[in-house]
């Protein structure tokens, strides 16, 4: 029976299907809140559904000479791996305590493995630009985890635990400065896992027309769409969880309202950093996020080891 739960838990709630709809809501608030800062109507509620929808009824074509293999699990290992993230999370929140010694690591993991789907396939389409944007996103991917995981040490070291349920039960690391400035670092490269302007180099419409999925099409490239979504969910509801002390079940309204705007304010300043700056080359980003990032990181670690 327990497993069975279990098996409930991946595929409904809070798993994949959850996941889905709430981080195709998500596409839509982002799409939105851009059409209003370009002074446009936007897009109806039910778009992003749409457009996942018109690609998974379309044809799949597979280029000549590619790894079959490869290109075709790509996008499911990304997929379910956000949605095994998204699950990890949410049963810390539903109910507390449903959680393991050792799921902050895990959950970094799999939010890793996105990106290298990503990498993988665009490699096993044999496209040259496909390539070029899975290096782009190779190359992203090196920079910005070595400050993402600096900064969530900083509630690591608060807490003495690498358990989330023991994060959510203590005081949000954001309420000293050491977790003030990992946040804003944790943000940033966010920004960059999201692959959203001013780290979208790996796609780069402009330059090298969608780049790592130029190849992909139909329900393949819906999987991705989709995967996309939902780490758009996901990323902002992690950090969250970590810095700002998740969303309070079982306590009444106003803690799951003021968690609920917690995660809005994090995905409208993801939105508002998209529509407000330039694309950065690939070398700077680079730069970036191994000086002034990883700087930043390692000063947060410091301050909190003073207990600052």
């Amino acid at each position: 029976m327990e497993f069975g739960s279990l098996i409930l838990q991946m595929l409904v709630f809070p798993g994949l299907l959850f996941t889905a709809v709430v981080g195709l809501v998500t596409s839509w608030v982002d799409r939105k809140v851009t059409a209003r800062v370009q002074m446009r109507v936007g897009p109806p509620f039910l778009q992003p559904f749409y457009d996942v929808l018109k690609l998974m009824i379309k044809e799949t074509c597979i280029p000549a000479g590619t790894s079959r293999w490869l290109f075709l699990s790509a996008p499911l290992f990304g997929i379910a791996a956000v949605a095994l993230a998204s699950l990890l999370i949410w049963r810390a929140f539903i109910p507390l305590g449903q959680t393991f010694s050792g799921d902050i690591i895990v959950i970094l993991y799999l939010l890793t493995i996105p990106a290298m789907a990503v990498i993988l396939g665009s490699f096993a389409s044999q496209n040259p630009l496909a390539s070029l944007g899975g290096s782009r996103e190779m190359k992203l991917m090196l920079a910005y985890e070595l400050p993402f995981v600096l900064a969530i040490l900083v509630p690591v070291i608060h807490t003495h635990s690498i358990r989330l349920f023991d994060m959510l039960a203590a005081a949000p690391a954001v309420a000293k400065p050491s977790g003030v400035i990992a946040l804003v670092v944790a943000m940033v490269c966010m920004q960059a896992k999201l692959t959203l302007v001013p780290f979208d180099a790996p796609e780069a419409e402009t330059e090298l027309t969608g780049g790592a999925y130029v190849e992909y099409s139909g329900p393949l490239l819906g999987v991705f769409k989709l995967t996309r979504a939902m780490m758009l969910f996901t990323m902002p509801i992690f950090l969250v969880a970590v810095f700002c002390g998740g969303i309070a079940f079982g306590q009444g309204w106003l803690p799951i309202l003021l968690g609920v705007l917690k995660y809005l304010g994090l995905v409208v300043a993801v939105v508002l950093i998209r529509n407000t700056a330039p694309r950065v080359r690939i070398d700077q980003a680079v730069k970036f996020f191994w000086g002034p990032m990883t700087l930043a990181a390692f000063a947060a670690i410091i301050a909190a080891f003073l207990g600052w």
